[in-house]
């Protein structure tokens, strides 16, 4: 790509204030830098710095990635879209809805921002052909990005990704995509909202994986727990406040969506600097356990009490604790299925492998990344086989309602076990 060429192309044709403020401040070791390629797009979708140019984040590189989609898809197809608490993700999503429905494919949207899994969930609610989340996941927030599922409700495959790879070179940044006004769509119905009641199911899901039975167990422990700034907040406590953990205080300074992370530069909960406000809360309250889920919140972080102070476990404790946890108790009521698999990543520590065979249940490896995880989920004779995933950068699932991590399931799965 001559990188000069296309920035020049970008000042004539860009009408957004912002980006060509942004445009014209450029020197040129910064123009070649937005320029000199076109944003990597792959079984992840895209994921970049938020800016103007080929190589970045912005309204245009977004259309037509979306318009690339459209055409892999063809007309009469639907999709999900949803967006987190990142810069920039609620005009990104409105953006890819127009594009959608410009092609003639149905977009159910998420009428406010929530955690990712709510977008796997959603697919297969609605038997949509693919869906979208606006997200970076834990990156900082300079970058924002564009993740796509299939109709499984799992990340594209490499196949899809090259097929959708395709389509997408093939267009015009400028000349060939086809876009809608997103209240011009929602007039006509091209564009609906999804109705709170699937975000309820969805809700009622994640409380339906407990493994109690029944079992009496002391939910008035006290937990301290912490969104990041990102879209945790409701679907988290809501899980847990109707199973009746009450005794819950959120990080003030991290309990609304705020995509500039102003407390914590790295919003991960697997870095320590993400949970300090958490573990000082903590300290104050005399909290039990701290509980932390990253901005698109698939993921979940926790400390417990040791002593006088508390100590952060890492995904690999948290995924061992709570397979032991489970297989207990499913064996010890009898709600062990017939062939129950685990699956785990090839990087995540072989104990768990051990801990798996101890209950009679089937080890599954597969590479690094949860869309493998999802993959065999979806392959699975019996979905009901399914017990338990987990990869150890905090990412766990305990049934087949969604196919990637869950960061609200892993939540109160984890207030479970504490509990318990």
């Amino acid at each position: 790509m001559d990188y000069r060429n296309e920035y020049d192309r970008w000042m004539q044709q860009v009408r957004d204030p912002q980006l060509l403020e942004e445009l014209r401040e450029m020197d040129d070791a910064a123009a070649e830098d937005a320029f000199y390629r076109d944003l990597a797009f792959g079984t992840g979708g895209l994921r970049g710095i938020i800016g103007a140019g080929t190589n970045r984040m912005n309204v245009y590189v977004v259309a037509k990635a979306s318009q690339g989609l459209a055409e892999y898809l063809g007309e009469g197809a639907s999709v999900v879209i949803g967006y987190d608490s990142r810069l920039l993700s609620d005009t990104f999503a409105r953006t890819a809805a127009g594009v959608f429905a410009a092609n003639g494919i149905r977009v159910f949207f998420w009428p406010r921002l929530l955690p990712v899994p709510t977008v796997s969930f959603a697919v297969r609610k609605l038997h949509a052909s693919a869906g979208v989340m606006i997200t970076a996941s834990h990156n900082p927030s300079r970058y924002n990005g564009y993740k796509v599922y299939g109709a499984d409700g799992c990340q594209i495959t490499t196949n899809a990704a090259a097929a959708i790879l395709e389509k997408i070179e093939g267009l015009d940044i400028f000349r060939d995509v086809r876009s809608m006004d997103f209240e011009a769509g929602i007039s006509v119905s091209s564009i609906q909202y999804i109705d709170p009641s699937v975000l309820t199911e969805y809700i009622e899901t994640v409380k339906g994986q407990s493994v109690l039975y029944g079992d009496t167990v002391d939910r008035g422990v006290s937990i301290v727990y912490s969104p990041l700034n990102g879209t945790g907040l409701v679907p988290v406590t809501r899980a847990l406040e109707e199973s009746g953990f009450t005794h819950i205080t959120v990080v003030e300074e991290q309990r609304l969506p705020d995509g500039h992370f102003p407390t914590c530069p790295y919003p991960n909960p697997e870095v320590r600097e993400a949970m300090e406000l958490g573990l000082a809360a903590c300290r104050r309250t005399g909290a039990d356990l701290l509980l932390a889920t990253d901005p698109d919140c698939d993921r979940c972080g926790i400390a417990v009490r040791d002593g006088e102070e508390y100590r952060l476990l890492t995904g690999n404790e948290v995924g061992l604790l709570l397979l032991d946890f489970i297989c207990s108790r499913r064996t010890a009521h009898h709600r062990m299925p017939e062939d129950p698999v685990f699956v785990k990543t090839i990087v995540t520590m072989d104990l768990a492998e051990k801990i798996a065979s101890h209950y009679g249940v089937r080890t599954v490896n597969v590479l690094t990344g949860f869309k493998f995880i999802g993959e065999v989920i979806g392959k699975l004779e019996d979905p009901d086989d399914f017990v338990f995933a987990f990869e150890e950068s905090y990412g766990y699932l305990t049934g087949a309602f969604v196919r990637d991590k869950d960061g609200v399931d892993a939540a109160f799965m984890i207030c479970e076990m504490f509990a318990y």
